[in-house]
């Protein structure tokens, strides 16, 4: 056993020596230089622990208590990043209260096996994520609905609260001048159905050429002078109008208005999309949802053009029309104040700044008053706050967390008690919540409400 223990010990492969190490085996004629007496005496004390009969076991328990630490403090960040929201949801008849995990709308609904059927409405959307207690989800199930469109009648089934909405999932092209009604139906036996009845009266198609310009303009006016109006179109003196002002629409299949001996260049223009909010209250404060999606119109501007050896010298407007009226779009507001930012109210913050809390607290922590600077995801249980000074903590994410201390002692874990300190920041600093909002989204040269100095900002800071 010995020599063949000494023959591994000459291979290098096996078991490879320091260098300059002389070797125990008197047979070979090579000369070797001896270590250094430093170099010596270390490995002299490795080779004796390497003998003692406990190292192989002191060497196995640092091994497993390090892995135990590591995996211990991975569970216990996961843990933290996985701390449940309590979210309420409105669907048949029944409120559900839940505490979950699940990151968005979709996600929740997924694991409660609650199926949306066709033409069923989530408000919020399934893409929203959920970040904070008494999150609240309303579903609302579809009934059959009659869409009638001329002569075409047919039915869907629909939880939407706009007549457009309707039909949109019946699978019809509506025209922004389309009028809509939406009401119950009365003769069941005739309609062969109890639902509700969606009306489409068409806006008819009239095709203009407004100085040299052809437009298509849709309309339920009865006579020519009627859509001019109606367009706001402006005639002077010299324009010509053809067919008369007073003809009828139904007898029109193109209308002219012709202004001789001058040059014209229109330019089209998008209109912006009107934005309509209703506030909600079956909805947490800082949610929204869709009911009606919008779209732009557009409008021409039909510019006389005087023109010096051919080349244009100058313009004026003659007439600007939209052509096509733009949808407005209709979103409800959360409005319920339960759970974490009903807060707002108890830190003595006015309703009227709720919207500028809510955008700067979202931004810096998503409403989590345990979360330290840079952490990601979930809100985390407490797990104490930031040694180093340099990291934030909180709701506003206050450096060092303990300057909140002058809010209450309690400042660590109390949400209150740290919109208490964002709200005397604020004022203290921007004077009010408008300013400290409308100073965090300024970019360029921004003037500091409070002191007056110009602070240069690359970009926004929420």
């Amino acid at each position: 056993m010995y020599k063949k223990i000494q023959r591994h010990s000459q291979n290098p492969r096996l078991f490879p020596r320091p260098a300059g190490l002389q070797t125990e085996t008197t047979q070979s004629n090579v000369t070797t230089s001896p270590l250094p007496e430093k170099a010596r005496g270390r490995y002299d004390v490795a080779k004796t622990f390497a003998r003692h009969p406990f190292a192989v076991p002191i060497i196995t328990f640092l091994v497993l208590a390090v892995i135990f630490l590591i995996v211990y403090g991975v569970m216990h960040r996961t843990n933290a990043l996985e701390n449940p929201n309590v979210v309420v949801i409105s669907h048949d008849g029944e409120k559900q209260i839940v505490s979950s995990k699940q990151p968005t709308v979709g996600a929740l609904l997924e694991k409660l096996e609650l199926q949306l059927n066709e033409g069923d409405v989530v408000e919020p959307s399934k893409a929203t994520k959920i970040q904070q207690d008494d999150f609240r989800i309303n579903i609302y199930r579809a009934s059959p609905i009659e869409v009638v469109d001329g002569g075409q009648r047919m039915f869907t089934f629909s939880a939407s609260t706009t007549e457009r909405s309707v039909a949109s999932q019946a699978g019809l092209i509506i025209y922004p001048e389309d009028k809509l009604i939406k009401e119950p139906i009365t003769d069941f036996v005739a309609s062969g159905s109890i639902s509700e009845r969606v009306t489409i009266e068409r806006a008819k198609p009239i095709e203009v050429n407004l100085y040299g310009s052809k437009v298509t303009m849709r309309t339920h006016a009865m006579t020519v002078k009627d859509l001019l109006r109606e367009r706001k179109v402006q005639l002077k003196p010299e324009d010509q109008v053809t067919p008369g002002l007073d003809s009828p629409l139904a007898q029109a299949s193109l209308i002219s208005v012709v202004r001789n001996g001058i040059t014209t260049v229109t330019v089209e223009e998008a209109v912006a999309v009107p934005v309509q909010s209703i506030p909600d209250n079956n909805l947490a404060y800082g949610t929204s949802a869709v009911r009606q999606k919008g779209a732009e119109g557009k409008k021409v501007v039909i510019y006389e053009v005087n023109t010096q050896n051919g080349v244009e010298a100058s313009r004026k407007i003659i007439q600007e029309t939209i052509v096509r009226q733009p949808v407005p779009e209709i979103r409800v507001i959360g409005s319920n104040l339960s759970g974490i930012k009903g807060d707002m109210a108890l830190a003595g913050i006015s309703p009227s700044d709720y919207q500028y809390v809510d955008h700067i607290v979202s931004k810096e922590s998503g409403w989590c008053p345990t979360k330290w600077q840079g952490e990601y995801g979930k809100c985390p249980a407490y797990h104490g706050t930031p040694t180093n000074p340099n990291i934030g903590y909180g709701l506003c994410q206050a450096t060092p967390g303990s300057k909140m201390a002058t809010a209450g002692a309690d400042w660590a874990t109390n949400p209150v008690t740290q919109l208490k300190w964002c709200h005397s920041y604020a004022i203290r600093t921007y004077n009010n919540w408008t300013n400290a909002y409308n100073f965090s989204r300024c970019v360029g040269d921004c003037v500091q409400p409070r002191t007056g100095a110009s602070i240069y900002k690359r970009t926004q800071w929420w």
